[in-house]
C-alpha cells in the first residue's frame, strides 16, 4: 500500500489515535447538539416563547469561542491527551444539569456552559497534526472532523429514538443524561489509550500561550482587529438576554457587561503585544515565519462553513417540522441528513485537498456552497419533500467538504501553534453561528439561507488570496536546530 494512502481498517498506531480522536469528537458533538432534536418538545413541556428557543440556540455556541481559544492554548501546553479527557468529563456536568433544568433561567446557564463543549475539536486537530504526515493531513484530519461532526446528525437520529422509551415529560432528559454520561466514560478510555505524539518525536510547544505569536507589525495590527468581532458576539449575547421579550437580564445589567467586555478586550490587546513586542524588536528567523494572513482568510472560511453548519444543524429540525407539518422525530431525522454528509463530505474536502490543490479545492467548494444556500432559501411547504432533503444533502456535502479543505491548511501554517491557530480558526466558526443564529431570530428560513450565501460569496472573494502551502515547512529543535516537513 501506498505510503500516501491510510488504511482505516487499522487501528494500531496512528490509526488508533486517529479513531480514538474522531470518536471523542463524536461524543462531544452529540453532548453540545443533543438539544436541538428536543427544541419544540422542551419548549412545550417549559413554556417557552418562541423568542427564548431561538435565544438557547445562540447560547448553545456563543461560549464556544472564548472556549476554543483557551482550550487551543491549553493543548498547545498541556498536549492533547490531557485536554480531550478533561473536557470530555468537565463538560457532562452541565449536561446533567441542562437534563434537570426547570426553568427558562437554568436552560440559558447551562447551555451557555456547554457550549464550552465545542472547543474539543480543537484538540484532536492538534492530536492528528502530531501523528500524521503532511501528505496526508488533509485526508486524516477531514476524517477527524466529518466523523466527528457527525456527532451532531447522531444526536438527532438516536436521542429522540431513546426518549420515545419513557414518557414525553421525562424521555428527552433521560436521553440527555445519557449523552452526558457516555462523555463521561469515554473521558477515562481516552486518556488510558492515547499519547500525545509518537515514540521519539518531539512534543513543540510555544513560549508564551498567552496571545497568538505574529511575525511583523502588520500582522499585528491584524490580530488585534480579527479578535474584536469574537469579543463582540459575546456583547450580541448579552444584548439578546436584556431585550423584553426574553428578560433573562436587565438592561442595566448588559450596561456592565459590555463594560466588562471592554475591559477583557483592552486586556487582550495588551496580552498581544506583550507577548510580541520583543519578538518584532528582534531578527526572527526565516525558518521561524509564517503568514498571519493564511489566519485570517481561514477565520473567514470557517466563520461561513462551520458557523453556517452550527447554524443550519441548530434550526434545521424545527424548520422542517414547521414547513412540512412534521413530527418532531421524522423532522429530527430528516434534518440530520445536512450532519449525515459529514462521514464523507469533509474527508473528501481533504482528500480533494490534498490531490489537487488547497487553494483551488477552497474556491470551487465555496462556489457549490454559495448555489445550494441560495438554493436552500426557495424550500418552502409546497416542494416534494424528497427533493428538499436532497437540496438539504447537497448543501451539505459543500459546506463540509469546505471545512476539510480549511483544516488542511491549519496545521500546515505553523506546527508549534497549531492549537491557537485551529482555536481562532475554531471560534470564527462559532462567531459565524452566533452571527447568523442572530439573523436568524429577527428574520425567516428563507431570508436566513439567503444572507448565509452572501456572506459566501465574500469569503470565497478572499479565498482568491490564500497562499498555498508549497516544498518543506520548518520547526525549530528545542536545542536549535532546524526540521524540514515535506509538504507537497
Amino acid at each position: 500500500m501506498s505510503s500516501d494512502r491510510l488504511n482505516l481498517f487499522s487501528f494500531k498506531g496512528k490509526y488508533k489515535t486517529l479513531h480514538m480522536s474522531w470518536m471523542a469528537f463524536f461524543l462531544s458533538f452529540v453532548v453540545w447538539f443533543n438539544m436541538a432534536p428536543f427544541a419544540t418538545t422542551i419548549q412545550r413541556a417549559l413554556h417557552l416563547t418562541t423568542g427564548q428557543l431561538k435565544t438557547l440556540f445562540i447560547c448553545n455556541v456563543v461560549l464556544t469561542i472564548p472556549a476554543r481559544i483557551i482550550v487551543g492554548m491549553l493543548v498547545d501546553r498541556f498536549g492533547p491527551r490531557k485536554t480531550y479527557s478533561s473536557l470530555l468529563a468537565i463538560m457532562s456536568i452541565p449536561c446533567f444539569m441542562f437534563a434537570m433544568a426547570d426553568t427558562f433561567e437554568e436552560l440559558v446557564i447551562w447551555r451557555l456552559l456547554l457550549g464550552g463543549m465545542g472547543a474539543g475539536f480543537v484538540v484532536g486537530i492538534r492530536m492528528v497534526g502530531e501523528w500524521f504526515p503532511p501528505k496526508q493531513i488533509g485526508v486524516a484530519e477531514g476524517i477527524y472532523g466529518g466523523w466527528g461532526n457527525f456527532g451532531s446528525a447522531a444526536a438527532a437520529f438516536i436521542l429522540p429514538s431513546v426518549a420515545l422509551l419513557f414518557s414525553e415529560a421525562s424521555g428527552w432528559r433521560l436521553a440527555i443524561g445519557l449523552s452526558g454520561c457516555l462523555s463521561m466514560g469515554f473521558s477515562i478510555l481516552y486518556y488510558k489509550t492515547v499519547r500525545d505524539t509518537p515514540a521519539g518525536k518531539t512534543y513543540f510547544s510555544p513560549k508564551n500561550i498567552k496571545a497568538l505569536e505574529v511575525c511583523k507589525k502588520g500582522d499585528l495590527y491584524g490580530l488585534i482587529f480579527m479578535t474584536a468581532p469574537m469579543i463582540l458576539c459575546l456583547a450580541v449575547l448579552a444584548w439578546k438576554l436584556s431585550l423584553p421579550a426574553i428578560g433573562f437580564i436587565t438592561v442595566e445589567t448588559s450596561y456592565v457587561i459590555y463594560g466588562l467586555l471592554v475591559l477583557l478586550f483592552i486586556y487582550q490587546v495588551y496580552q498581544i503585544i506583550s507577548v510580541n513586542k520583543e519578538r518584532l524588536q528582534g531578527e526572527i528567523k526565516a525558518e521561524d515565519k509564517y503568514d498571519f494572513k493564511q489566519v485570517a482568510i481561514l477565520d473567514l472560511a470557517y466563520a461561513v462553513s462551520f458557523g453556517s453548519e452550527l447554524a443550519v444543524v441548530s434550526m434545521l429540525p424545527s424548520f422542517f417540522e414547521g414547513t412540512f407539518k412534521l413530527t418532531p422525530v421524522v423532522a429530527g431525522m430528516i434534518a440530520a441528513s445536512f450532519a449525515f454528509m459529514n462521514l464523507v463530505a469533509r474527508p473528501g474536502g481533504g482528500i480533494l485537498s490534498d490531490k489537487f490543490g488547497r487553494k483551488k479545492t477552497m474556491l470551487i467548494l465555496f462556489l457549490g456552497l454559495i448555489i445550494s444556500y441560495f438554493g436552500m432559501s426557495q424550500i418552502e411547504g409546497s416542494w416534494f419533500l424528497p427533493a428538499a432533503v436532497l437540496l438539504t444533502m447537497c448543501c451539505s456535502f459543500f459546506v463540509q467538504a469546505a471545512e476539510g479543505a480549511v483544516f488542511s491548511i491549519v496545521p500546515l501554517i505553523k506546527r508549534r501553534l497549531t492549537g491557537q491557530i485551529a482555536g481562532m480558526v475554531g471560534a470564527y466558526g462559532n462567531v459565524g453561528a452566533v452571527t447568523f443564529l442572530t439573523i436568524y431570530s429577527f428574520t425567516d428560513a428563507s431570508t436566513f439561507f439567503i444572507v448565509i450565501g452572501v456572506a459566501a460569496i465574500f469569503s470565497c472573494i478572499a479565498n482568491l488570496f490564500i497562499t498555498e502551502p508549497a516544498g518543506h515547512g520548518v520547526e525549530i529543535q528545542p536545542d536549535g536546530s532546524v526540521e524540514y516537513l515535506e509538504l507537497a
